[in-house]
């Protein structure tokens, strides 16, 4: 199957959130991702990246990265041609099992795990064990997620700025900071622990 980007687009388009469900992304940097909708309607997303649509060969590859995305935006990614719906697969393995994610509130350096519904505690943002753990959010299907799948797939020197892991959201408030030191939302607190 071979299409040109964008997708076509497919103005009655709604998006599919059943487990299995197999996306094509339009990674606006002349590559197509791929993500399977996961039982908690996440999206996993593949280590593969192609010129034209390879169903087989992206289910194959290992998982690179598992977020949230806003749910109504991939029907509007959809209908916009930016993602190209390729029906229900296998679900990948590593799928069906639930992540431990960060929820980090505004103003404060304690952050609370969760896995599901349930906490299993909470710690502080510059614990080493939790640095490479997704933080809780939610990404727009075209607005967020070509910028995050370029940052996971090519792993560059600034892929922090894509967002993601607690890591990279540590680096990402460093940055900020020293941008605007004279804003005070942008300040970090006195006992903020340097990203190594």
């Amino acid at each position: 199957m071979n299409t040109a980007l964008p997708f076509p687009s497919s103005p009655k388009a709604r998006a599919d959130l059943k487990p299995g469900a197999l996306y094509a992304i339009d990674g606006t940097d002349s590559y197509i991702y791929y993500g399977q909708v996961a039982p908690n309607k996440q999206i996993g997303f593949f280590r593969f990246r192609s010129r034209e649509i390879l169903i087989h060969e992206a289910l194959a590859a290992p998982l690179m990265s598992r977020f949230g995305v806003i749910y109504p935006s991939i029907g509007t990614a959809l209908r916009a041609g930016k993602w190209l719906s390729l029906g229900r697969h296998e679900l990948k393995p590593e799928l069906l099992e639930e992540p431990v994610l960060v929820q980090w509130p505004v103003g404060t350096l304690t952050v609370t795990l969760w896995k599901g519904g349930n906490i299993l505690g909470n710690t502080v943002v510059h614990d080493p064990e939790i640095q490479d753990l997704e933080l809780i959010a939610a990404y727009d299907a075209t607005y967020h997620v070509p910028p995050r799948l370029q940052a996971d797939f090519c792993e560059t020197a600034d892929a922090w700025s894509a967002g993601g892991s607690i890591r990279r959201e540590r680096l990402k408030k460093q940055d900020l900071a020293a941008r605007f030191p004279q804003q005070p939302w942008h300040q970090l607190p006195g006992d903020w622990v340097k990203v190594q």
